[in-house]
């Protein structure tokens, strides 16, 4: 089993309901959750939209390959309404994103999957719930722990921690 960090989002929909299916979903066939971070409102990074998103980190236990598990995670998001589009690489509303931010201590860089997560260290709110469940894990590649890399982190967009 490997431990894996998954951060959700979402601005469109029912957004803590869309969590739940996704947790429902990535229990049955992902592995187990054994840990979620509370829940964030966040700004819009990337891109201007009027809606804010929602994010959540969960901890998984898999014993899922990577590109096995990043697999699964794109069905469970097709499942729940996400829709890409050809330009992948431009961001937009959604009612679920999930990102595989480490997979243990693994680093790797594919054509569809680069671990860990290669803007991670930009975004303060992927950072700030993983400082909230695993703040001395260390980043195999910047070697700094989240707390570090969040002290260090140049976004300076609004995330507000919602208490669940």
């Amino acid at each position: 089993m490997t431990t894996s960090y998954v951060l959700f989002g979402s601005n469109k929909g029912n957004k803590a309901e869309i969590f739940d299916r996704a947790c429902g979903y990535i229990n049955e066939r992902c592995g187990m959750i054994t840990a979620v971070s509370s829940s964030y409102e966040t700004e819009p990074w990337g891109f201007d939209s009027d809606k804010w998103f929602l994010n959540r980190l969960v901890v998984l236990e898999t014993s899922l390959l990577p590109d096995g598990l990043m697999h699964e995670l794109l069905a469970i998001e097709k499942q729940l309404g996400r829709v890409r589009g050809h330009n992948v690489n431009r961001y937009v509303s959604r009612p679920i994103d999930l990102d595989i931010l480490y997979y243990g201590e693994a680093v790797l860089h594919e054509e569809t999957l680069t671990l860990p997560h290669p803007r991670l260290h930009l975004r303060r709110f992927a950072l700030l719930p993983m400082c909230e469940v695993a703040p001395d894990f260390e980043h195999p590649v910047l070697h700094r722990t989240q707390t570090e890399l969040l002290a260090e982190c140049p976004d300076q967009s609004m995330v507000k921690c919602l208490k669940n």
